[in-house]
């Protein structure tokens, strides 16, 4: 008998459009046979991990908002009194920041939930159901994977990447660090069962969109712009998603809209919005603005008719605080459409082609939106750009500027200084781990 335990809580509230998959029991606390003893179960534990995911320390807020605080320097001003996010913008982190541990935790404890599903994935008798849930969990162990690896992750050294569950509680969990190239060959083997195995329409959750969308964002991060714009395309032509009417429609809903790709569900029962916590003011369910935006963030505009240009409001100090986060209950977006009209611009100008629309309409498009003026042409650095104001605040930062071989604050793309340590309990309890260079 197995000791280990899985703490699972379903997301009952949260994903209320899939009453056929929630249809069963809320659990607390289970053993490990009992959470893979039965289709229901596995779908129980399928649940725990989309909440974990949503968790504050992950999809919930912090990973996004420390890529962000990584990637900038006087674009925005650091107000709040807790010292970890300061240190991620000043590049002054230590490996006992507490929440560079917790970030580490919860992404590895997806990765966790969805090896054990992988592993029981034939006690699933439906063999519909059985294709969505694998799709599934291979969508969110690529998605934790490729947001560690950038964080964590250099040019040679990647993450711990161990692709199947615990087999009993006292385990020996020591393990290596695999290379950056055996974590991207996972990641892209995972999205391409993802692919295939997943719906079209899929409610709340991952659905083929969603895996192409993260395909795209992936491959575009490794320089792979045929296959990201063979997936932003694919995204585009067939999902039947397209543009909200305005720049300010695609923000602060309840339900996903007509742009949302993939989104973090938020209720007042289930899910976090920590980036309300740190971007918004008190009066919108935030910490007063721990985050505010200063004016070398509005010099990337280029006119005020632009809405994204103006897209802010004051708290009581007068402080600039971006008017994305606004709904403390609003869900959290983690793949819009916008993003995928912008690889596919990008792609197309780098390789010199137009497919599914030329980088000038696709940009153009966006622009269009925000009510800013209609440019005549494009390169690659004016798309590099327009996803500086299209995409702020949303994670973004940091890795634009890694792959693009760019720098931040003095520092070159390659500077240790944009590597998070490996968290120190870790180190202490991983005698194989291996530290990142200037920790």
């Amino acid at each position: 008998m197995k000791k280990s335990y899985i703490y699972i809580m379903t997301l009952m509230l949260a994903f209320t459009a899939c009453e056929d998959r929630l249809n069963v029991d809320p659990t607390l606390s289970i053993s490990e046979d009992a959470a893979t003893s039965s289709q229901e179960n596995i779908q129980k534990l399928l649940l725990g991990a989309y909440e974990t995911l949503g968790n504050r320390d992950s999809h919930g807020g912090y990973l996004q908002i420390f890529s962000e605080l990584l990637g900038m320097d006087d674009q925005v001003s650091w107000n709040g009194t807790f010292p970890e996010p300061r240190e991620a913008l000043t590049k002054t982190m230590y490996a006992n920041n507490f929440l560079i541990g917790e970030m580490w935790n919860n992404a590895f404890k997806v990765v966790s939930q969805s090896n054990l599903i992988l592993d029981n994935i034939d006690k699933v008798k439906d063999g519909a159901l059985k294709s969505t849930i694998e799709g599934e969990a291979r969508f969110l162990r690529a998605l934790c994977h490729f947001e560690m690896v950038r964080l964590y992750g250099g040019e040679s050294k990647g993450i711990p990447l161990r692709l199947t569950s615990i087999s009993s509680y006292g385990d020996d969990l020591t393990i290596k660090r695999s290379s950056t190239a055996e974590v991207y060959v996972s990641i892209l083997d995972d999205l391409s069962k993802a692919i295939e195995a997943l719906p079209t329409e899929n409610g709340e959750f991952a659905n083929k969109y969603a895996a192409l969308g993260l395909q795209a964002r992936v491959n575009l991060y490794l320089g792979k712009y045929k296959e990201a714009l063979d997936a932003a395309n694919t995204v585009l032509t067939e999902s039947g998603k397209s543009l909200s009417a305005s720049y300010a429609d695609a923000y602060n809903h309840d339900v996903d809209n007509e742009e949302d790709i993939f989104m973090m569900q938020v209720t007042s029962q289930s899910g976090e919005n920590q980036l309300i916590s740190m971007y918004a003011s008190e009066d919108n369910g935030g910490r007063g603005g721990d985050i505010s935006l200063n004016q070398s963030f509005f010099d990337l505009f280029d006119g005020l008719e632009d809405e994204r240009s103006t897209f802010y409001y004051e708290n009581e100090r007068e402080d600039k605080l971006t008017n994305k986060y606004t709904n403390q209950y609003g869900n959290v977006p983690v793949i819009r459409l916008p993003e995928m009209l912008l690889i596919r611009a990008e792609c197309n100008a780098r390789l010199n082609s137009n497919v599914g629309a030329s980088p000038l309409e696709d940009v153009n498009a966006i622009r269009t939106r925000s009510n800013a003026k209609e440019m005549s042409s494009v390169t690659v650095a004016d798309i590099l750009k327009e996803r500086q104001r299209e995409l702020a605040f949303e994670g973004f930062a940091i890795y634009d500027i890694i792959r693009t071989k760019s720098s931040i604050a003095g520092l070159p793309y390659n500077d240790p200084k944009l590597v998070m340590p490996i968290p120190q309990a870790e180190m202490d309890s991983n005698k194989l781990m291996e530290q990142n260079d200037g920790y």
